[in-house]
């Protein structure tokens, strides 16, 4: 399944993401990111993920106990801020080629978002993309090795890896 930019997304916007990323990336990012961390509107209420951590908003885990709350908009900043401070700048520390790929970049910093920058740095995906352009399709590919949680397949886990590995795919450079 190919990516498609949503129809109502508005290049303009992207807060303090597009000011790390650019404003076409987070364009890309900030909705992506938010059907897949919450699977619709963002979570309000405190919940456990499948393995246990307390989650908020759009999979937002830092800070997050039982009985926090949040205003959609609060979702919305969070997201901007913990994206613009704790991940783009990593991913990009890690990953420099990906600057000014926008559909590599957004999928990589969706799976950092998920797995962490730390296990990112370290990934078959960073190093496939480390390793040039004429690579990447290969770096694409290694988005599908991430799909497991304790242990065991997840079936949302392997749907997002599926979308994040056709968002890398999309215009890759030649």
């Amino acid at each position: 399944m190919a990516y498609q930019q949503p129809k109502n997304s508005n290049l303009k916007k992207g807060g303090a993401i597009a000011g790390v990323i650019g404003v076409a990336a987070a364009a890309i990012l900030t909705p992506f990111l938010g059907n897949w961390e919450s699977g619709g509107p963002p979570k309000l209420v405190a919940y456990r993920d499948i393995v246990g951590v307390w989650t908020l908003c759009d999979g937002e885990t830092k800070g997050v106990h039982a009985g926090m709350t949040e205003t959609p908009q609060g979702c919305r900043l969070r997201l901007d801020k913990r994206v613009a401070q704790d991940f783009a700048p990593k991913v990009l520390a890690c990953t420099p080629l990906l600057r000014g790929h926008d559909y590599q970049l957004a999928a990589a910093i969706s799976l950092s978002y998920n797995i962490g920058t730390g296990a990112y740095c370290k990934s078959t995906v960073d190093r496939r993309f480390d390793s040039g352009p004429r690579n990447w399709a290969s770096a694409c590919d290694a988005f599908l090795l991430w799909n497991k949680a304790g242990g065991k397949v997840v079936r949302g886990l392997d749907n997002r890896r599926r979308a994040e590995r056709s968002l890398c795919l999309t215009e890759l450079p030649k």
